[in-house]
């Protein structure tokens, strides 16, 4: 449950908009980095000192303020001040539980997501909240750590490629959102993989660890159920709001991308379905492999029911029995037996019953 909620009792009791930073304390400096670009230039910079923005606040360029770090108070403060942020937009920026929305602010669009990535030696999925503002001329994008999956679009912003350098800063903030979500297929293709093995061995050897791995593939379902599943909200509400930070050339793409949102919705629903129906399989591969034993320990108890009528008989401590005074008695006892039980084996063989 740590995953998917954090403890927010900090906040209890105090003003709406308060800044209040939830969720894991950082020891790292805050990175900030600033990409300003036209179609003809551009300029890309890393500095600790949050003064060095202010100035590409009325800017005619477009300008890419990404803050790697949240932990820091101050910093998202004065970005506040400066870009003239709502107290409640700060609120969210540092509330690393906010679910996905969008808030039009007339002046700036706020938005919130979630990167989601798996470590190559980890299995669990690791959620990281990204909030966005969308301004006239600029985007800030605000992160938990450094690292994430924008080297996409700085690389087209370097190298002038693709419709980027040409368009405005809402085609910047689509291609954000665009290639968070396009690593979500990343993640949903990791999950599929998982699912397949698991399928496989819960037919072919289902034990109670792939039962505890079950779960665990329910819980990363869930996860990624409540971290995507307010994003079509999200992409439709950025289609649909009318806003004239929206350009109309950039609609084209957001419907688009509305597409790839239903798309990793409904392959998560499937997934959660198939996950749920592995433990009627964990349970079916159980029962076939109990009705097998029961099978075969059925059949040697009928084969030896005979045998042990047989031998009964003889057991008895009568005087005068015909069978125990003949020479060949022991060997014909045993050759009547191995007789029956071979003819017992020959009729359930006939019937298919082994």
């Amino acid at each position: 449950m740590s995953k998917l909620m954090k403890r927010i009792s900090q906040t209890s009791g105090l003003v709406p908009g308060t800044p209040v930073h939830i969720g894991d304390r950082k020891e790292q400096k805050v990175k900030i980095t600033i990409i300003d670009y036209n179609e003809k230039e551009f300029q890309e910079r890393e500095t600790n000192v949050v003064e060095e923005c202010f100035s590409f606040k009325d800017k005619p360029s477009v300008t890419w303020i990404n803050i790697d770090g949240i932990h820091d108070l101050s910093i998202i403060e004065k970005i506040g001040q400066c870009f003239d942020l709502h107290p409640l937009i700060l609120e969210d920026i540092l509330n690393t539980e906010q679910r996905p929305k969008m808030v039009d602010f007339e002046n700036y669009l706020f938005i919130v997501l979630k990167m989601l990535y798996c470590e190559p030696k980890e299995d669990e999925i690791q959620s990281e909240h990204i909030s966005l503002v969308l301004g006239s001329n600029f985007v800030i994008s605000f992160q938990e750590t450094e690292g994430d999956v924008f080297d996409s679009v700085r690389e087209r912003i370097r190298n002038a490629k693709g419709r980027v350098r040409k368009m405005g800063p809402d085609y910047l903030a689509y291609a954000l959102i665009d290639a968070i979500v396009d690593h979500y297929f990343v993640i949903l293709e990791q999950l599929g993989e998982e699912i397949e093995v698991m399928e496989d061995e819960l037919v072919a050897d289902p034990t109670p660890k792939n039962l505890q791995l079950v779960h665990y593939l329910k819980s990363n379902a869930i996860f990624l159920r409540k971290s995507v599943w307010p994003l079509r909200e999200l992409v439709s509400g950025l289609e649909r709001s009318g806003s004239a930070l929206i350009k109309k050339p950039t609609l084209v793409f957001l419907r688009n991308l509305y597409d790839h949102t239903i798309q990793v919705i409904d392959t998560i629903e499937t997934f959660r379905d198939i996950i749920s129906s592995m433990l009627d399989i964990y349970l079916s591969s159980l029962n076939y492999r109990l009705n097998e034993v029961m099978k075969v320990l059925t059949v040697i108890a009928t084969i030896f029911m005979p045998l042990t009528f047989i031998t009964g008989i003889y057991g008895m401590n009568f005087k005068h029995m015909p069978e125990l005074e003949w020479e060949w008695g022991y060997f014909g006892a045993w050759g009547f037996i191995l007789v029956v039980a071979l003819l017992m084996l020959v009729y359930f063989k006939r019937r298919k019953w082994l």
